[in-house]
């Protein structure tokens, strides 16, 4: 299964001030993250912010807020938990969504449950998700495997979004991996 442009849409979970100063490996974290946006916007694939409580959890990290106009606020762990982010999903027709954020065996964990469950194919993006500690993060990824989702990295699912090189996206692509 190629995961194709056409059919993918990236959903950053949870990546808040309050939250994210306790995550193992935030730098990584957060270079990772951000050159995803980055790329899927050269890409031209639609991508949404969720944000966990953002009164007691603070906003989305000042890195990424240059690159969303609007978040999905929520009170549930699961993003599937927003009615208004769900439809927004269900809108686009896309089925492939990738996943960034934290933390990963809370709100990614219960989010790939619940999109698998709802018919769609859950892309986890290993290094740019995070928990606090790693013990947690390696069982995360166990049990999200395990309920359908296909593991990958940035620079991975990037380079097959771009599917050739010598294209300007491919170019950019290229250029932020480095």
């Amino acid at each position: 299964m190629r995961i194709d442009k056409d059919q993918s849409l990236v959903l950053v979970v949870d990546i808040q001030e309050k939250l994210l100063p306790h995550i193992e490996n935030k730098e990584v974290l957060v270079h990772k993250t951000v050159t995803l946006v980055k790329g899927i916007r050269a890409l031209g694939i639609p991508y949404i912010a969720a944000r966990q409580y953002p009164q007691g959890l603070g906003d989305t990290i000042l890195e990424l807020r240059p690159y969303f106009n609007s978040y999905c606020d929520k009170m549930t762990f699961s993003c599937c938990g927003n009615e208004a982010l769900m439809a927004e999903l269900h809108g686009t027709g896309r089925k492939k969504i990738i996943i960034a954020g934290i933390e990963a065996h809370i709100c990614v964990l219960q989010t790939v449950i619940d999109l698998s469950a709802s018919g769609f194919l859950p892309i986890v993006v290993t290094d740019a998700i995070g928990s606090r500690n790693g013990h947690d993060y390696k069982m995360a990824l166990k049990r999200m495997e395990y309920e359908g989702a296909i593991l990958t990295t940035v620079e991975s699912v990037l380079f097959e979004l771009c599917y050739q090189a010598g294209t300007e996206e491919f170019k950019t692509i290229s250029r932020l991996v480095k």
